[in-house]
């Protein structure tokens, strides 16, 4: 589990992990950072893939096609990946915790910095790679943007599978409002590469408990194995270690 990462991979436990509790009142405000856009191709979604970790979908990253700007970022990001952390149960399954808060899910989109030459050398730079990170929270009106990438996970259900998932502006999938805070982190997931500008969003998106239900029942392990629900792929909130988190918004 988490708390073993680091004897492969030492970066886990360095002083920028991610991620972490935001407590409101350690934010500061940051007046100067100005709002983020995205355009996104939609031609650019390929597929999606159930790789036993987590549910995936992937772009086509080649050339400037889907590109986060602005926010704290200096220059257009390339849209990578997007993909979820869930619970096993409604009441958890977030990886950010607000205010001792944790949200149903966390989709994470995942832009790398072209000027590293490529996705591998993003990975080695501070400003590789930015994350938008979006909430999940259990409600009455679920967002249909979602349902989309929903109804796909009957076909990747097992580890290992992956189906074509095209035509899919993940835009669509952004709440209303653009208040972020922002900090300077590292993936959640092995070897933890500490290059992540967070944007996470204050606003959360609404699913449907039965939603989430869907999301638990892809399976961990291959076709021919015993079923092993896909639950709490989360990493529990990481030492801020005196970095300051900004928020775009009073």
């Amino acid at each position: 589990g988490p708390e073993h990462w680091h004897e492969n991979y030492p970066m886990a436990k360095g002083d920028k992990q991610s991620p972490i509790e935001i407590n409101s009142k350690d934010v500061q405000h940051d007046t100067s950072l100005p709002a983020w856009h995205a355009s996104y191709d939609p031609g650019a979604a390929k597929t999606i893939l159930n790789n036993g970790r987590t549910c995936r979908v992937v772009f086509d990253d080649s050339f400037d096609r889907s590109v986060l700007r602005g926010g704290p970022l200096t220059g257009a990001y390339r849209l990578r990946q997007l993909h979820l952390h869930w619970g096993s149960s409604d009441d958890h399954g977030s990886e950010h915790v607000i205010d001792g808060v944790k949200y149903a899910a966390e989709l994470h989109m995942v832009h790398w910095n072209p000027k590293h030459g490529n996705f591998a050398g993003a990975l080695k730079q501070p400003d590789g790679v930015a994350v938008v990170g979006i909430f999940l929270k259990i409600g009455n009106t679920p967002k249909p943007e979602i349902k989309r990438l929903l109804e796909e996970i009957d076909n990747i259900k097992t580890k290992g599978k992956e189906a074509p998932f095209q035509h899919f502006d993940p835009s669509i999938l952004f709440p209303k409002s653009r208040d972020y805070w922002t900090y300077h982190g590292s993936f959640t997931t092995p070897p933890c590469e500490e290059c992540i500008t967070w944007i996470l969003l204050r606003e959360p998106i609404e699913v449907s408990s039965d939603q989430m239900a869907k999301l638990r029942s892809l399976s961990k392990n291959g076709e021919n194995e015993p079923v092993n629900p896909l639950v709490d792929n989360w990493r529990p909130p990481q030492p801020v270690k005196g970095r300051i988190v900004k928020a775009s918004f009073k």
